[in-house]
């Protein structure tokens, strides 16, 4: 099952994606993609997507979950990024996190922020929690998953590593975190340890990896980020990047305006994104 939600920021409405990929309205059902929703998304799989409005035209795609309150990501989790990056991979996942305010749909622009002379890409495989989880074993960490989805985890460099602090500044700027465009159930995706990952800049592909080179894989972050705190319904985990960021090529290229982003995971869908200067 392939879930979406659409319409203006802020106000967007929740859709089923229909075998021929046409958005239908699941308002007659149920609020929002969003808090207890996906904590039984089994009930939706009774409905039959030909008995829902057909969405049409071409409405602008939101975030694939709402009520988001916890967007964490997980650094240097690919074995490939790690050597490209010039760092070992850590004997602890790495976290960090966005802020909620940095959630965007997955075609809104990625905004580069004053100042910027470094913002980068990466794509990366994101889960969204269904069920509350807190001191989860590993093998029932996938009862709290309600699905996957694709995000793109847009950094300053600058901001994130040449200032002092934490990473969170330069990952935190306005649509520095496009998600979606759809929220696929783990039945959907099948074998996640193996999804081909994709982006390309103005048409050019840049990084070309799989999930298969992952270090920490989903069920273990879920488990592990559990024995620090409760992760909630609607919460959002990035889970790393392959190698092919702006940051690893020699010399560095980073985003200006005016650039296209296009990016991909295998069953999960693409993103389109222009950049654009903040005013």
């Amino acid at each position: 099952m392939k879930l979406a939600r659409y319409g203006e920021r802020g106000a967007e409405k929740p859709a089923l994606v229909d075998n021929d990929g046409n958005l239908r309205d699941l308002s007659a059902h149920v609020a929002d993609i969003a808090g207890d929703v996906l904590v039984n998304l089994s009930a939706l799989k009774d409905i039959d997507p030909e008995s829902l409005p057909l969405v049409e035209g071409n409405p602008r795609l939101g975030a694939c979950v709402g009520g988001t309150r916890k967007f964490i990501c997980i650094g240097l989790n690919y074995a490939d990024h790690a050597a490209e990056s010039g760092l070992e991979v850590p004997p602890e996942p790495v976290m960090f996190a966005k802020f909620t305010s940095a959630i965007c749909g997955p075609n809104d622009p990625i905004i580069i922020p004053r100042g910027s002379e470094k913002t980068d890409w990466e794509v990366e495989l994101g889960f969204v929690i269904g069920k509350a989880a807190k001191y989860v074993s590993e093998e029932d960490a996938m009862d709290h998953v309600a699905g996957f989805c694709l995000i793109n985890d847009v950094s300053e460099r600058a901001f994130q590593i040449e200032r002092s602090g934490q990473w969170v500044k330069g990952k935190s700027s306005d649509n520095f975190g496009p998600t979606g465009p759809w929220l696929v159930t783990p039945d959907e995706v099948g074998d996640f340890n193996n999804l081909g990952m994709w982006l390309e800049v103005n048409g050019e592909r840049v990084q070309d990896g799989s999930s298969a080179t992952m270090v920490y894989r989903v069920p273990f972050l879920v488990s592990y980020l559990s024995q620090f705190f409760t992760l909630e319904p609607g919460d959002i985990i990035s889970t790393g990047t392959p190698p092919g960021v702006g940051l690893g090529f020699n010399p560095p290229r980073y985003l200006k305006v005016g650039d296209k982003v296009e990016l991909g995971i295998e069953k999960l869908g693409t993103q389109s994104q222009v950049c654009v200067a903040d005013v």
